[in-house]
């Protein structure tokens, strides 16, 4: 184990950490000398020297590392790594049982007890993601915690630490067996070909589930529904399995059309009925307004970030604008799915941007029903900014 680093927190960030507040920022520090070898323990101690909390240094772009214990006396080590998985098992124990959804977040980082750190559970195999090189030193202690504890056919990882925050090209398998690809898992009943060794990302956005059942079983029935920055079109098919009249998914990137389309095939629904357009979504609302098309349902969950050729897109700044071009091409009585995983604002600040854009439109609205995280992604309330899914049905009524 990595020798320990002792660094005084600034006076007015001690209440904070004392509070539970986890992660270490620079300007929260008297220095931060001596910090070198990323995995290195830090204990904070206030001004008097006192103990406050102990945790690892690992730069990933919200901060410098994350705290993991507020007791003197615990040790990061291999027993403390056990704990804190088993803990996230044992809350999830409902998850394992269910026969209709075989994947769902298993740890979820400073939710779960270790900032940087996520697992996510796929029908038995399991996805480790590390989000700085500081918590990918406990590499060992974490896999082997995660064999004793749970019945594992094989583990991939992704290493999202490269400075620019971006995920490192590799292989992913980590150890076990390697499944054949796609591997078919489930969510309420519905199939996902999921991929662990392709790049960043599996096929599938874990902390959508609750929001996709939804439009399945109360809002897709007989609807015309557009999708877009749809990516492998998981909104499509849950709406398409909901009885939609005709799905539409709309993304720039060349893959999603052959992904969609394997996403309807192994649930047994025509691809060739539905329509899935490779086309940037900025572009596509112009062409929607230019041909006059109106959809009854439509489904607004754009990256925080985006950059396409034409149009640099920040949440913060622009989704009141994208909202907007929304409304204009859906139908009246019609339902606007409007969702942001952007962490840099609240759900308060969200239902202005929705208010403002209304308003600018000329249009009136009734919010129908709103969504967080589901329970497998585990937040704090120390740190507000780990739940940062916001999403909000809309009906627009004039």
């Amino acid at each position: 184990m990595m020798s320990e680093i002792i660094l005084t927190v600034n006076q007015k960030f001690e209440d904070k950490f004392k509070n539970g507040y986890p992660l270490i920022s620079a300007e929260a520090l008297a220095s931060t000398a001596g910090l070198e070898e990323e995995g290195s323990i830090i204990k904070l101690v206030d001004r008097r020297k006192q103990f406050i909390a102990r945790g690892y240094y690992g730069k990933q772009n919200k901060g410098l590392g994350w705290l993991l214990t507020w007791k003197e006396q615990e040790r990061i080590d291999q027993g403390f790594f056990e704990r804190k998985l088993k803990n996230a098992i044992n809350q999830r124990l409902q998850f394992f049982q269910s026969e209709d959804t075989t994947a769902f977040r298993l740890f979820n980082g400073e939710g779960d007890g270790i900032g940087g750190l996520t697992i996510d559970y796929f029908d038995g195999y399991y996805l480790i993601n590390w989000y700085s090189e500081g918590i990918y030193q406990f590499k060992n202690e974490i896999v082997l915690s995660l064999r004793q504890l749970a019945d594992v056919k094989g583990v991939y990882q992704k290493k999202r630490f490269a400075q620019s925050g971006k995920y490192i090209e590799e292989d992913d398998f980590v150890m076990g067996e390697r499944p054949e690809f796609p591997l078919i898992v489930k969510e309420n009943g519905v199939n996902f070909a999921v991929y662990l060794n392709e790049g960043a990302m599996v096929g599938v956005f874990l902390d959508q589930r609750d929001v996709r059942k939804l439009i399945r079983d109360k809002y897709a029935e007989g609807k015309t529904v557009l999708n877009t920055f749809s990516y492998t079109g998981a909104f499509s098919v849950f709406a398409a399995a909901g009885g939609a009249a005709k799905t539409t998914s709309v993304d720039l990137a060349n893959r999603s059309e052959a992904k969609t389309n394997e996403q309807f095939s192994i649930n047994g629904i025509d691809y060739e009925r539905q329509d899935i357009i490779v086309m940037d979504v900025f572009n596509y609302f112009k062409y929607a307004v230019k041909k006059q098309l109106k959809f009854d349902m439509v489904i607004l969950d754009p990256p925080s970030f985006a950059r396409s050729k034409k149009h640099t897109f920040s949440a913060a700044k622009d989704y009141k604008d994208l909202l907007k071009q929304t409304i204009a091409i859906t139908e009246e009585n019609g339902v606007i799915v409007a969702s942001t995983n952007a962490s840099n604002f609240d759900m308060k600040k969200f239902k202005g941007f929705i208010d403002k854009a209304f308003k600018e439109s000329g249009s009136s609205y009734k919010l129908m029903e709103q969504f967080s995280l589901p329970e497998d992604f585990r937040t704090i309330s120390q740190f507000k900014q780990g739940d940062y899914l916001k999403v909000v049905f809309i009906r627009k009524t004039g």
